[in-house]
């Protein structure tokens, strides 16, 4: 029988500038007040400089993203990973903005890949959307050979366009997000409040808060419901916030 080898623990190198990025549409989604102020003492408390802009519009969704672009390659100190938060009414792959016009997500992610960054490229890019991804409403469940040729390293070092991201969405996909009109919404809350409680690496911290979100039930118009966030990765490492 063999004899498994533990994995490697190679983390990313977190000793240089920490940029955030939060966009949030206020209009109609009461409650969004108090998500903005757990984000930015989130971002405060972990070392992030954070920059914040209230009721975007879908256009200048894109143009902040690509103004932030442009501010990280512009540093001359080095830089370690930056967060994006979007938050608006949203359906699968779009955000509305202030002007209730669409933006599609994968226009807004393109921004800061590795070949539009230069000072992210192989660095670690986290995006956290707050939205609706649909209208359908999960009421829970009871619980009771390929062809593909596999090429070993170039003598050139290169690496993919989309690697060492990472989305994090509220909700899956074709579901709607929940948000209380003084608490805040359930996701920003949750994952708030672990990033700051536990330590780890980012990709455990989260299944923490797919955990309490999960064994939460969410009422709404008096009925229960029961939501949980989705997590897409492409990190080449561990990230380690703290």
């Amino acid at each position: 029988m063999s004899n498994p080898r533990p994995l490697e623990e190679e983390a990313y190198d977190m000793s240089g500038a920490r940029l955030a990025l939060t966009l949030c549409v206020t209009k109609a989604r009461e409650g969004c007040e108090a998500d903005l102020d757990a984000l930015e003492r989130m971002f405060q408390q972990l070392g992030f400089q954070s920059t914040m802009k209230r009721d975007p519009t879908a256009q200048q969704f894109q143009e902040e993203l690509e103004k932030f672009q442009r501010a990280i390659d512009a540093r001359e100190d080095f830089v370690s990973c930056a967060f994006v938060v979007l938050m608006a009414h949203g359906l699968e792959g779009r955000l509305e903005g202030e002007d209730e016009q669409m933006v599609k997500l994968e226009d807004l992610f393109r921004a800061l890949n590795n070949k539009n960054c230069q000072a992210l490229r192989a660095k670690p890019k986290v995006y956290i959307v707050q939205a609706c991804r649909g209208e359908q409403r999960d009421p829970g469940e009871s619980v009771g050979g390929s062809n593909t040729v596999m090429i070993s390293k170039d003598d050139l070092e290169t690496i993919p366009t989309y690697t060492d991201t990472l989305h994090i969405y509220s909700t899956v996909e074709g579901y709607i997000s929940y948000r209380h009109d003084k608490n805040g919404s359930f996701f920003i809350q949750t994952l708030v409040n672990v990033f700051l409680e536990r330590k780890g690496p980012i990709l455990d911290l989260l299944t923490e808060v797919t955990r309490r979100m999960a064994e939460t039930k969410v009422v709404q118009e008096g009925e229960e419901k029961k939501v949980n966030p989705e997590i897409q990765s492409t990190l080449r490492k561990r990230l380690y916030l703290q």
